[in-house]
């Protein structure tokens, strides 16, 4: 793994050398866009709307529209913005786990400790297991703040950016139903539910999509028709989700005795 992100990660005074690496990756089969009429590539250019020529990675900066120009930004006035926080991820506060809505998540990132930063590494991984808690923690990267909570994963510490409260819309604009349900099917609901808990395991789930569509594409090369599934989703009738919910308890005690 290469590392994307060099600094440390302070808590109290104490300081440690930290890499970031990304602790994940995008499965996508590599796909090209193409003409449909005679499956030319697509390909995207940076162009100058004033002489439409392409311009190289080398001669483009990035700036902030101020009146009738330009105010232009370079890899230092970003750093400049905020120097602490350009190199070092700073928790400020500890929470419980348990604290922290799903929503909030959006990417993790892997911590490997630099030279001479290997106890104090330890130390913050062993204290956060024991307490189970999590570090929240600010830090500059890309030209972004982000806020993030560091924890520990398989014996690494693992920091997940998650997203500021002002990221997050209010559900208040969905329009949710206020259809009354009795209190027989939310028992009946909870005893389906309690039948399918089970102790979570990464291992259990598989990214099968990229499989099927490489079946498709495979069947298209050999100039054969695809053999897909017909599937229809329909919703449970309100009068039927009684009769519906025994059905799924029948069904699933029935493969647990088989």
């Amino acid at each position: 793994m290469r590392s994307i992100w060099n600094g440390s990660i302070s808590f109290g005074l104490v300081s440690i050398p930290v890499k970031l690496y990304s602790g994940s990756e995008d499965r996508k089969l590599d796909l090209d866009m193409l003409d449909r009429r005679d499956q030319g590539r697509i390909r995207y250019k940076r162009v100058n709307e004033d002489t439409g020529k392409e311009v190289e990675w080398k001669d483009i900066v990035k700036g902030f529209k101020k009146d009738e120009g330009y105010v232009v930004l370079e890899k230092e006035d970003f750093e400049k913005a905020n120097m602490k926080k350009s190199k070092t991820i700073d928790i400020e506060e500890f929470i419980e786990e348990k604290e922290v809505a799903d929503v909030l998540f959006k990417k993790p990132y892997f911590l490997e400790p630099q030279k001479e930063g290997g106890k104090s590494y330890n130390l913050l991984r062993n204290a956060l297991k024991k307490t189970k808690k999590l570090g929240v923690a600010t830090f500059v990267m890309r030209q972004k703040e982000h806020l993030s909570l560091v924890g520990v994963y398989n014996d690494a510490l693992v920091l997940h950016v998650i997203r500021f409260a002002d990221e997050i819309r209010n559900p208040k604009e969905l329009k949710l139903p206020k259809t009354k349900v009795q209190k027989k099917e939310v028992d009946m609901a909870i005893s389906l539910i309690d039948q399918y808990t089970t102790r979570f395991s990464f291992d259990k789930f598989k990214d099968v999509y990229n499989e099927q569509l490489q079946k498709i594409i495979d069947s298209k090369a050999a100039g054969e028709t695809p053999e897909t599934e017909d599937y229809d989703s329909k919703p449970t009738p309100a009068k039927d989700l009684m009769a519906q919910l025994k059905a799924s308890l029948d069904k699933k005690k029935k493969n647990k005795a088989s």
